[in-house]
């Protein structure tokens, strides 16, 4: 069953109205109370009065105002107001008790903090999404911490998704709907990190319906599901598994240098860090050789390698390779080294 953050039952058989957690006590007790003032006024009006005289009397019952009975009753009348009174005002003092549990409890403070996090994603741009809020999900989270991006996970689990510090929706992320209220049409990246090749493969498919020109990473359990994503429109598959035992494999035979890179792509310990580098075509840098641009003199980085358009690399690139309109240069150096080549790259 999909489920959608906004409109839903939440925990304890509660409901999810327009962001307001409404506990069910207290819409049965709310039930309770207009049963008993419809059910007086009804008493009432069997015993002669007419509408409005038989809500008035209902209500100053009910609420022992005590301005004073209409007519002299009688003994009828007396025994129908006396149980009248004893459940009006059990039924008054539960549901106000529930009313006082509800904001205490923080069930409409729960609501006003879900409003808030909608207008923080409302307001999102160039972010990222997590469709999957397990191990992989989590692992994925932290390292992209580590480059300042912004973040919407979005898991089907509401016990999962509330340990997430930060933006986070409810719900099932092979939803359209879902999908548009973690802003799909304003995001840089989706990332399909569900446990069956199934799920991810939906999701994939349906993210790249919605936006033709996403950017996405599908994660694969099985070998059989990486051309399947590929064709749903993934941009790039991957298999945690594999990963993993490459990254063991690479410890095994080069322990140094697979901890150079987790440091330089994920620690954040170092000054240096690995990072892409587009070139616009409007950069001065275009046209030039990576010696006559004068790139490690100007910026401090240090050019790896360079990704033509084909998607062909060309690894540590001699002074003479010429730099063209839309590659992207591997580089490596600190913070403001890369700044300042972002800067020339893309002639800000």
């Amino acid at each position: 069953m999909r489920k959608l953050s906004i409109v839903g039952k939440g925990p304890a058989g509660d409901l999810d109205v327009s962001g307001i957690l409404v506990p069910r006590r207290l819409i049965i007790s709310v039930l309770t109370m207009v049963a008993v003032v419809i059910g007086g006024v009804i008493g009432y009006m069997a015993f002669g009065f007419g509408l409005v005289d038989a809500l008035f009397e209902t209500v100053i019952t009910v609420t022992t105002v005590g301005y004073g009975e209409l007519h002299n009753f009688s003994h009828g009348e007396e025994i129908f107001s006396i149980v009248l009174i004893l459940l009006g005002v059990g039924t008054a003092g539960y549901t106000f008790s529930v009313l006082i549990e509800t904001f205490v409890e923080g069930y409409l403070g729960g609501g006003y903090r879900r409003r808030k996090m909608e207008r923080e994603i409302a307001s999102m741009n160039q972010h990222v999404i997590i469709c999957g809020w397990g191990r992989v999900g989590r692992a994925i989270e932290h390292n992209l911490n580590a480059s300042d991006a912004e973040i919407v996970v979005i898991d089907i689990s509401a016990q999962r998704v509330s340990t997430v510090d930060g933006p986070h929706i409810h719900g099932d992320a092979t939803d359209e709907r879902i999908l548009q209220h973690a802003g799909i049409d304003r995001a840089r990246v989706l990332i399909t990190a569900l446990n069956a090749d199934a799920d991810n493969l939906y999701v994939t498919l349906t993210g790249r319906s919605m936006r033709p020109d996403l950017f996405i990473v599908s994660r694969a359990a099985s070998d059989q599901a990486v051309p399947k994503l590929y064709q749903a429109g993934a941009n790039r598959v991957v298999n945690p598994q594999d990963l993993g035992g490459a990254r063991m494999a690479a410890l095994a035979v080069q322990p140094h240098v697979a901890e150079f890179l987790d440091v330089v792509m994920h620690d954040g310990s170092l000054d240096f860090r690995l990072e892409q580098v587009e070139v616009y075509p409007e950069s001065p840098l275009v046209g030039q050789t990576l010696r006559s641009a004068k790139v490690h003199d100007q910026t401090g980085t240090l050019v790896l390698a360079m990704r033509a358009t084909d998607g062909e690399f060309r690894t540590n690139p001699p002074p003479t390779a010429e730099i063209r309109p839309g590659e992207v240069l591997i580089v490596i150096g600190d913070a403001d080294q890369v700044s300042s080549l972002r800067a020339l790259a893309q002639d800000i």
